[in-house]
């Protein structure tokens, strides 16, 4: 990571390609075009970007590094001041004195964090990174969406929809989408296939700003009008605490998703996600060896 960092550093400000950056380290490691080339143990990916990605990835989520576009970075603030403390590395110790990047791995700040943690068993060990990548694809489906346009959102959120089962077929529910676009309503989806209730849909890509108990009092007040019973209020942002108690309140039933929420359903339903790598872990079959073949 540090590396990767002082690379940044010396563009002055000026955004980098990623690409440009991974080279660049390859020939500052000095690294033959076989180690270049070397692949992880799945094959799809050569190892050295891979874990020049997750450099950059780490570095983006403790704020010392910031995506300029798809494919680009560049030094910020925080990243200039660390680096002016002149640390012989940069590790995950070192950035967990960010909350932003024990927000990304899914810690709590701890001063001995691993003092008393025992070794993980290879299951163990497994499952914990398996979250960890998650989390991390996680985060960056946020990013993504929050940067796309309105009308992209709102598509993105009635396809996420019927993947989970709801609105019969894309076209029908795909139709649906902006038709009403009054009293704080983007779109109506069926409850399911043969349409025996609808579902009223609110959508708002917001980056920081929370929404509140007034924008969940304006979605309920048009779902009255509409003498509908249910209501979905999805955001990229998140609802402050008093938007969460306020839909106890209603006659409709409203159903609120957040930004992290609305990230890992994209995960479990394949929306804006590929399979990478399937690893099958197996164990012996015991009842196998208890009869004679």
């Amino acid at each position: 990571m540090l590396p990767l960092m002082q690379i940044a550093a010396k563009a002055n400000g000026n955004e980098l390609q990623l690409s440009a950056a991974i080279d660049q380290l390859a020939d500052d490691f000095k690294l033959t075009e076989e180690e270049r080339k070397e692949l992880l143990p799945s094959g799809g990916t050569f190892k050295f970007s891979s874990r020049a990605s997750w450099a950059r990835t780490y570095l983006q989520k403790a704020g010392l590094l910031e995506a300029t576009r798809r494919g680009f970075f560049k030094i910020t603030q925080r990243g200039v001041d660390v680096l002016k403390k002149k640390p012989s590395r940069i590790d995950n110790k070192l950035l967990s004195q960010f909350a932003e990047f024990l927000e990304f791995q899914g810690k709590k700040k701890s001063k001995k964090e691993n003092d008393s943690t025992p070794h993980d068993t290879p299951i163990e060990s497994i499952a914990s990174h398996y979250e960890q990548i998650r989390h991390a694809l996680a985060s960056e489906i946020l990013d993504k969406v929050k940067k796309c346009s309105p009308q992209f959102f709102e598509r993105l959120v009635i396809l996420l929809l019927v993947k989970m089962g709801y609105g019969g077929s894309l076209k029908d529910a795909g139709q649906a989408v902006g038709k009403t676009g009054d009293g704080g309503i983007d779109g109506v989806i069926r409850e399911d296939k043969l349409g025996l209730d609808n579902i009223y849909i609110q959508a708002k890509r917001w980056t920081d700003k929370p929404v509140g108990s007034p924008d969940i009092d304006q979605f309920a007040g048009a779902l009255s009008k509409k003498k509908a019973s249910k209501g979905i209020f999805i955001t990229t942002s998140n609802f402050t605490k008093d938007a969460l108690a306020s839909v106890k309140e209603y006659s409709s039933r409203i159903i609120l998703i957040d930004g992290s929420q609305l990230a890992e359903y994209m995960i479990d339903h394949g929306v804006g996600v590929s399979v990478e790598s399937i690893y099958e872990i197996k164990k012996v079959d015991s009842d196998f060896f208890e009869y004679d073949l």
